[in-house]
């Protein structure tokens, strides 16, 4: 039995983020794809919150962990992955910072502005989870992915100034955490500066098949749910 278990959905990239890290730190680990699975008393049992990825190992206090950053820095933490999660606490600063950026400023853009192309729940309260009509859905779409710009670059002047990565010479799980988030602006054909592709590109070498090969399933889907893809 592996020592690491990920019940994960294919399609996301908060799973992606965690996909990634287990692979490019060669852990042990099995993964468990719960599309159309979640919701159950069994899973619920594990995971009130009902979220993926689901990490389950024996030595957490309720033997399961939600969250994809939260996972990640635990499993540094536990094996000791200096170069994914500096312990030195002045670097670990600008890894935390990064991923508190893109879960708390970033990424609730890149939702607004690609779940309705994903054919992704919304968030109750939101313009995209009302019963306001098409023009308006499409006016906050719109309104979501003009804000990405400001975040992207606050991301290259901030963090990236310093070195090739945020961690510096090599990806950390925050460079982890970004550089999947991306992946879902593909639905939209969002325009990337130069400097985000040559990113992009940057963590996918550093990693190899470890970022490929997870990425593969959310570039297919984005694929798939594109309008030009099934013919809008």
């Amino acid at each position: 039995m592996a020592a690491n278990t990920l019940s994960i959905l294919k399609p996301s990239v908060n799973n992606l983020s965690t996909r990634i890290f287990v692979r490019a730190a060669g852990l042990d680990f099995e993964e468990v794809d719960v599309w159309g699975k979640k919701g159950t008393p069994e899973f619920l049992g594990k995971d009130p919150a009902d979220l993926t990825p689901l990490l389950e190992e024996a030595g957490l206090p309720n033997g399961s962990l939600w969250e994809s950053c939260a996972i990640m820095s635990y499993l540094c933490n536990k094996h000791g992955l200096e170069s994914f999660y500096p312990t030195d606490p002045a670097r670990r600063a600008m890894v935390d910072s990064a991923m508190f950026y893109v879960i708390g400023t970033l990424y609730p853009y890149i939702t607004r502005a690609t779940y309705p192309t994903l054919q992704f729940p919304q968030y109750a309260g939101e313009v995209g989870a009302s019963d306001v009509d098409d023009d308006a859905k499409a006016r906050a779409v719109s309104a979501a992915t003009d804000a990405v710009a400001q975040p992207l670059e606050a991301f290259r002047v901030f963090f990236l100034t310093g070195g090739r990565f945020i961690g510096g010479d090599s990806p950390s799980i925050a460079d982890i955490r970004f550089a999947a988030s991306l992946e879902f602006l593909r639905a939209v054909d969002y325009p990337f500066p130069a400097w985000a592709e040559d990113y992009l590109s940057a963590v996918e070498s550093a990693l190899g098949e470890a970022y490929t090969e997870p990425a593969s399933d959310v570039r297919g889907y984005v694929a798939s749910v594109k309008p030009e893809a099934v013919g809008a």
